[in-house]
C-alpha cells in the first residue's frame, strides 16, 4: 500500500516566538491533509466528514523545527488501524522531494464515526469499512514507542 500524499501550505500566522511552525499548527496541517484525503478516499459524495467523524486521539513525534517557507510540506497518511466505530491514521510530515529530505513529524489520529442526533459513536457501514481496508498499512513507527 502506498500513502495518500497530499501537499499541505503553510501560513505565516503559523510561526512562533522561536520563529519555527509552533507545535499546535502541527495539528491542522493533519487536519488539513486529512480533509483533502478523505475527499480522495471517500469520494465527493456525503463521506464520513459529512455523517460525523471525530477526534479522539493525536499522537505526535516531532523529528525536527519546520520553519516558515513558501513551499508546502507533504503529508504522507494511510490508516494504521481499524475498529467497529473507527479507524486510526497514520501520518509522515516531510520536505516535498524537490525541496530536502527532512522528515518533520511522525503522527497519528484515532477517530470515531459520530452520530451528531444521537450524540452518539455509530458503527461503520461495510462500504466504509472496505475504505478504510484499502488504505491500511504499517503502525506508525515512531521512535520513542507508545505512551
Amino acid at each position: 500500500m502506498t500513502p495518500y500524499a497530499v501537499r499541505v501550505p503553510l501560513r505565516w500566522s503559523d510561526m512562533d516566538a522561536y520563529a519555527h511552525v509552533n507545535n499546535v499548527q502541527f495539528l491542522r496541517l493533519l487536519e488539513d491533509a486529512r480533509v483533502l484525503g478523505f475527499r480522495s478516499w471517500f469520494g465527493p459524495g456525503p463521506s464520513m466528514l459529512d455523517q460525523g467523524v471525530v477526534v479522539s486521539r493525536h499522537e505526535i513525534e516531532y523529528h525536527a523545527p519546520l520553519v516558515y517557507r513558501p513551499e508546502p510540506v507533504q503529508v504522507r497518511m494511510w490508516v494504521t488501524a481499524t475498529s467497529a466505530v473507527g479507524f486510526t491514521v497514520g501520518y509522515e510530515i516531510t520536505d516535498p522531494a524537490e525541496v530536502g529530505s527532512t522528515t518533520y513529524a511522525l503522527a497519528e489520529t484515532a477517530l470515531v464515526l459520530y452520530d451528531f442526533e444521537s450524540a452518539r459513536p455509530r458503527r461503520m457501514t461495510p462500504e466504509e469499512r472496505a475504505q478504510t481496508a484499502a488504505h491500511l498499512g504499517d503502525p506508525v513507527a515512531f521512535r520513542w514507542g507508545r505512551s
